[in-house]
C-alpha cells in the first residue's frame, strides 16, 4: 500500500457497521483511483489507519474481491485489481439497459420543479468543467443520473445502477482528463429532450451518452496500459 494513502478514523459506534464503513471507503478510493490498479493493500495497515480491528477489514476485502476490485492471494500481497475491459463492457451493458428504460419513464413523469432541479445540477457541472474539477464533475455526473431516477419515482433503478457500474467508474475517471466537456454537452442534450417531452430523443441522447465509453476505452487503454489487464484488448468499438 502506498505510503501516501490516507484513511479516516472510523466512528466505531456509528451505523452502518464498521465493516460497511471500511468497505465503503475502500470502494470509493478504488473507484476514484486514489487507490490505483495494482496498488498493494495490507489488512494490518488499513486496520491501523482506520482505527479498527482486522476482522472488518478482512470482511471488506472479501466483498471487494467478490466484486472484482481486489485480488487476494494467500501468502502474497493483496492488490487492487487491474482494469478489465470485459468487466467495463459488461457494466456498460447493464447500465445502458437500466438507464434507457428510466429515461423513458422520466420523459413523461418529471414535473417542472424536477426539471428546474436538474438545471441546477447542470449549472454546477458547467462550473466544475470550467475549473477543471474532475472529482467534482464525476460526483455531479452521478447526481444528475440519480436525480433523474429518483424524481421519476423509480429510485430503485439507481441502486441497481450504482451496484453494477463500478468497473465503468475507473475508466470514467480516466476519461475526464479529455472528455468532461463531451459528457456535459451530452447532459444538456438529455435535458433538452426531457423538456421537450420527446421520448425518442431522450432515449437516443442517453444511449449516445453512455456509448461513449466504448470508444474512449481504447484511447484510455493506450494512454494507461499499465492499469489494464495484460492482453485485455477486446473492448468493442
Amino acid at each position: 500500500m502506498s505510503d501516501a494513502m490516507l484513511l479516516p478514523q472510523l466512528d466505531l459506534n456509528a451505523r452502518p457497521s464498521v465493516a460497511d464503513q471500511v468497505f465503503a471507503e475502500l470502494h470509493r478510493q478504488i473507484l476514484s483511483l486514489e487507490l490505483a490498479p495494482g496498488a498493494k493493500l495490507s489488512e494490518v495497515e488499513v486496520a491501523r489507519q482506520m482505527g479498527v480491528s482486522r476482522q472488518p477489514v478482512r470482511d471488506a476485502f472479501y466483498r471487494l474481491s467478490k466484486q472484482g476490485f481486489l485480488l487476494i492471494r494467500p501468502q502474497r500481497a493483496t492488490t487492487v485489481s487491474l482494469i478489465s475491459s470485459d468487466a467495463v463492457m459488461q457494466a456498460s451493458f447493464i447500465r445502458t439497459a437500466l438507464e434507457i428504460e428510466t429515461i423513458r419513464v422520466a420523459t413523461e413523469a418529471l414535473s417542472e420543479a424536477d426539471l428546474r432541479a436538474l438545471h441546477d445540477v447542470l449549472a454546477e457541472q458547467r462550473a466544475a468543467v470550467e475549473r477543471e474539477d474532475r472529482i467534482g464533475f464525476h460526483r455531479l455526473d452521478d447526481q444528475f443520473h440519480r436525480e433523474i431516477c429518483t424524481r421519476a419515482g423509480i429510485g430503485f433503478t439507481w441502486e441497481l445502477i450504482a451496484e453494477n457500474k463500478g468497473h465503468m467508474d475507473r475508466v470514467r475517471m480516466l476519461s475526464l482528463s479529455f472528455a468532461s466537456r463531451d459528457a456535459f454537452d451530452d447532459h444538456e442534450h438529455i435535458m433538452a429532450a426531457l423538456e421537450a417531452r420527446n421520448v425518442e430523443a431522450s432515449t437516443m441522447a442517453m444511449r449516445t451518452h453512455l456509448a461513449r465509453i466504448r470508444t474512449q476505452i481504447h484511447r484510455i487503454r493506450a494512454d494507461h496500459s499499465a492499469l489494464f489487464e495484460a492482453g485485455d484488448d477486446s473492448a468493442p468499438a
